[in-house]
């Protein structure tokens, strides 16, 4: 199985990828369309903002076909940023059409959170019916977060784990094959490669 990392300028691609290599996973860079045709599961990091990250895969042709790829339920991870592309629409770049994947938007944390951005080591909760993605961890595992906004009114059938900080937000997502998460893990130590681990093992089942 080949993971496409996908490379369109607003990635920590490198430590995504040694993560996914120590695990296991067959990866390759990713950024063009011909470059897609050729892999089976794919990985959306990100850093910055919401409206950057939409310009720099319109600008490499990536973003009609993610949404096919998302649509035929094929396996997929996305990483912060790359979690809240899948929302149709982010706050800090108003008028910006995000994958459209979920329902929703992603909006900044209110000011009665405290200190923004939400920067450091919480715990998950993870949520009844994601087991697979998440089997190996504890309720409460600690993961490295980095992020100013979150999705809100995310649907509950397709939260896989909820973080808490000032308010409860949906930290992460799993809706078929699909994979997403707020907090990164490849800065989360072995918390992080366990859930790596999992995805690698899951995607691979998926393609049998």
């Amino acid at each position: 199985m080949k993971i496409g990392l996908l490379d369109y300028g607003r990635g920590n691609l490198r430590s995504v990828e040694k993560a996914l290599q120590k695990v296991g996973g067959n990866v390759v860079r990713v950024d063009s369309l011909e470059k897609l045709e050729d892999v089976d599961a794919m990985v959306l990091p990100g850093v910055g903002s919401f409206g950057d990250a939409m310009q720099n895969l319109q600008i490499r042709g990536l973003v009609d076909p993610i949404r096919t790829w998302l649509s035929q339920d094929r396996p997929f991870l996305g990483i912060c940023l790359g979690y809240q592309l899948l929302f149709e629409e982010g706050e800090e770049s108003p008028g910006v059409e995000g994958l459209g994947f979920l329902p929703g938007k992603v909006v900044l944390f209110p000011e009665s959170v405290g200190k923004v951005p939400h920067m450091g080591w919480n715990q998950i909760l993870p949520q009844p019916g994601h087991d697979e993605v998440l089997v190996g961890l504890c309720s409460r595992s600690y993961f490295y977060h980095v992020h100013s906004y979150y999705p809100a009114f995310v649907a509950d059938d397709v939260v896989a784990c909820r973080t808490e900080y000032g308010i409860s937000f949906a930290s992460g997502i799993s809706k078929g094959n699909v994979h997403a998460f707020q907090f990164h893990p490849e800065k989360s130590q072995d918390n992080g490669l366990k859930l790596l681990e999992n995805f690698v093992r899951i995607s691979k089942a998926a393609l049998i």
